[in-house]
């Protein structure tokens, strides 16, 4: 592995390292589009304010499907994005290693409850 002087000194990787998580954060931002897309314009004729109504169209056709889709997306996204200002702002090296393990511990445990709701919804709707 060829490193220059001063990363081998610092103990620092390639510039490469940090390309990953750049294209996860784009990918994840242009899967958003459509979803969001689909999100709004399959709520238009929803009456938003009638819980039974919201209840049936989560569990019509693929709606879960899109629905789980979606949050995986916002979740995936949202954690790249908080690790990016925690990775910037945070200096402590134990507060920064704290809060990055809380973001990815607080978005998978938003997802999961997502996907919760919306199967425990789907599979009520189906029956």
């Amino acid at each position: 592995m060829l490193r220059s002087p001063l990363a081998v000194v610092l103990g620092r990787g390639s510039a490469g390292d940090g390309v990953a998580h750049w294209w996860a954060q784009r990918v994840s931002a242009l899967a958003l589009v459509p979803l969001t897309l689909w999100f709004v314009v399959s709520l238009i004729g929803v009456p938003l304010n009638d819980y039974a109504a919201v209840t049936i169209w989560i569990g019509a056709g693929w709606n879960p499907v899109w629905l789980t889709l979606l949050l995986l997306a916002v979740c995936w996204h949202s954690r790249l994005g908080v690790q990016v200002v925690i990775e910037d702002y945070v200096h402590g090296p134990a507060l920064k290693l704290a809060s990055l393990l809380l973001n990815n511990a607080a978005h998978a445990v938003l997802l999961a409850a997502g996907v919760y709701a919306v199967l425990r919804i789907a599979l009520r709707s189906a029956t």
